[in-house]
């Protein structure tokens, strides 16, 4: 294997860890054996006793190697110093895939994010999407919400059941897929949700919590598609949009 593949496979592994802290959620993860686990990172100042110790016990148990480090370096880990309590995990995704597998895809349903904020809100569309008609959500790392303890609570389990790609901004993924309707949801579009035309391969973005599509995103897809609103309502939660778009009739 030349230095350059095996550079390439190692870059193509660590993009599929997902870094996971909090004692709470570290238990979880360890008593799930449906979870991949890299490996469990813990501060060398923590008291093994109560849960600290039942974490060890668990990834002994399951032969997950442990790796000690001053809290500074943890806090680096995990990048939530005040909210790590000394403990992070690392965990294999085999769903969390590079954006570019999509052009693998014959035919697809996607929903994109564009500058998603709330991981509440986030958990929350990734539970519709895993539940609806939907082959897998496009998640930006930039300027979004990143899967964290809040995010796996509020996806209630469904985190790891449909495929997340991820990319650095959707401009690099909307600007090279060919025979895509790409839709903006806009509570000022005239075209509907009901308007819109099943095709072999779209993708609906849903836009920022209070800013909505940003005009770059919005200058790249085909159409802008609003959803119906009655009795005066100016506009839904974005995880509820979601949850509309996920139950389309196909």
């Amino acid at each position: 294997m030349t230095d350059s593949q095996e550079y390439k496979d190692k870059k193509a592994f660590f993009e599929k860890i997902i870094t996971l802290y909090g004692r709470n959620v570290v238990i979880e993860v360890l008593q799930d054996k449906n979870i991949e686990i890299h490996k469990l990172h813990m501060a060398n100042s923590n008291k093994t006793d109560g849960a600290i110790k039942e974490i060890i016990s668990l990834a002994k148990s399951q032969h997950v190697e442990i790796t000690y480090h001053d809290k500074n370096a943890l806090s680096r880990i995990s990048k939530n110093a005040k909210q790590d309590q000394g403990v992070a995990i690392d965990i294999i995704s085999k769903s969390y895939q590079n954006v570019s597998e999509i052009k693998n895809l014959n035919n697809f349903r996607l929903i994109a994010l564009d500058g998603i904020q709330n991981p509440q809100n986030l958990g929350m569309i990734i539970r519709s999407c895993a539940a609806g008609n939907v082959d897998g959500i496009i998640l930006p790392k930039k300027s979004s919400a990143k899967i964290s303890p809040l995010v796996v609570k509020a996806s209630a389990g469904t985190l790891f059941k449909l495929p997340i790609y991820f990319c650095n901004t959707l401009d690099e993924i909307l600007k090279e897929i060919e025979d895509t309707k790409i839709y903006a949801l806009s509570s000022h579009a005239k075209t509907t949700i009901y308007d819109v035309i099943p095709h072999a391969k779209s993708i609906f973005i849903l836009g920022n919590e209070s800013d909505g599509v940003s005009s770059d995103v919005e200058a790249l897809c085909n159409d802008s598609i609003s959803i119906p609103m009655q009795r005066g309502v100016e506009s839904l939660n974005v995880a509820v949009t979601a949850s509309l778009i996920a139950f389309m009739k196909e």
